[in-house]
Parts: C-alpha cells; sequence; structure tokens
C-alpha cells in the first residue's frame, strides 16, 4: 500500500505534532526519573493526554528510579504484562499490581 499523498502543510502539521510527542514523553521520562512524577500522576495524566496513553509501559517503568532492562523484562513478564502494551491497553488489575508495586 503507498503512502497517501500529503501537501507541504500537512506534512509540516506531522511533523511538528510527532515533535511534540516526543518532547512530551521525554519529559516524562525525566520527571519519572527524577522522582517528581509518581507512577499513579502518569496514569492520572494518561487519562486526558494521548500521547501519554500511548507511551509503551516498557518505557514507563525503564523510566523510574532503581529499573533497568532486565528487572523491567521480568517483572512484566512475572506479573503477565505484554512488552509491547501501551499505557492505555493497561487492564484494572494490571495498574493496581503496578501501583502498588511503586506506591
Amino acid at each position: 500500500m503507498a503512502l497517501p499523498e500529503m501537501s507541504e502543510e500537512q506534512r509540516a502539521a506531522a511533523l511538528a505534532k510527532a515533535a511534540e510527542a516526543r518532547r512530551v514523553r521525554a519529559e516524562m521520562s525525566h520527571l519519572l526519573k527524577t522522582g517528581t512524577l509518581t507512577l499513579a500522576e502518569v496514569f492520572e495524566r494518561a487519562e486526558t493526554d494521548d500521547v501519554i496513553a500511548g507511551t509503551k509501559i516498557t518505557k514507563v517503568i525503564l523510566s523510574l528510579p532503581g529499573m533497568g532492562k532486565v528487572s523491567t523484562k521480568r517483572l512484566l513478564e512475572e506479573h503477565q504484562i505484554d512488552e509491547s502494551r501501551r499505557i492505555r491497553g493497561l487492564g484494572s488489575r494490571q495498574r493496581q499490581v503496578l501501583l502498588d508495586l511503586f506506591a
């Protein structure tokens, strides 16, 4: 399937939207690493912010203090959460388990 034809204005708007999404995710990651933002606050923001809601849970957990790639992978496997799951795709049980672990 071919990509749709876009005007220069549409292309510029799409690039700006993507850059803004990357900025928001980077800011969220930084705030989590410094402890300024909690996991509960991320879940709360995801209710109204589509960019945060579309962030993969692996990236969010990796941003938490003390979590590395291996510990994140083990944690997700232990609680049967797919690594590619996004915040908006988490079930209520999965959210609660993560909130209990990182309270």
